[in-house]
């Protein structure tokens, strides 16, 4: 037996020992168990209303989490798609020793390439170094010395040669 009920026939026993009006005492337990009803539908009433919030929170969060693994899905992709470190990509190769055009997938790890035709090996430049040749471009010959032609240059050469004339 519950507390509760225990608690209830403590109060009916103690009811009983002053009322002795049999009539009376049964008016009396009659309205103690009215209002004890009256209380109780209140609670269920409002078990009722909690356990609806509570089953709305339940599916509100079934419905977040859903959006959230969407959302998830959706920004998995995205990285796969815009962040791609490995991925290789055609180029097309001109090889300085044969000229010989082809086209090869690299990826950026990739720092040389051999060529189908001559099977010379093809240094590729990544533009890593930004500071400038190394000494193995075409403009310097390899000699480490890097041979620009500028406008003044060719203007003094266009001067030379229009006094020649």
């Amino acid at each position: 037996m519950s507390k509760l009920q225990e608690e209830f026939n403590a109060i009916i026993a103690k009811i009983e020992e002053r009322i002795t009006d049999e009539e009376e005492l049964g008016f009396v337990k009659q309205q103690i168990i009215d209002v004890s009803m009256l209380y109780i539908n209140e609670l269920n009433k409002v078990i009722d209303i909690s356990e609806r919030r509570v089953n709305q929170v339940v599916e509100n969060q079934r419905i977040l989490e859903k959006k959230q693994n969407q959302i998830e899905s959706t920004l998995s992709n995205m990285e796969k798609e815009f962040f791609v470190e490995d991925e290789e990509y055609d180029f097309e190769i001109v090889c300085p020793y044969c000229n010989y055009e082809f086209v090869s997938d690299i990826g950026a790890d990739i720092k040389e390439v051999e060529c189908p035709e001559c099977h010379n090996m093809i240094e590729l430049d990544w533009n890593e170094d930004e500071g400038g040749c190394d000494g193995h471009c075409g403009g310097c010959h390899e000699c480490g010395e890097h041979i620009e032609e500028d406008e003044d240059s060719e203007d003094a050469t266009e001067s030379e040669n229009d006094e020649d004339m």
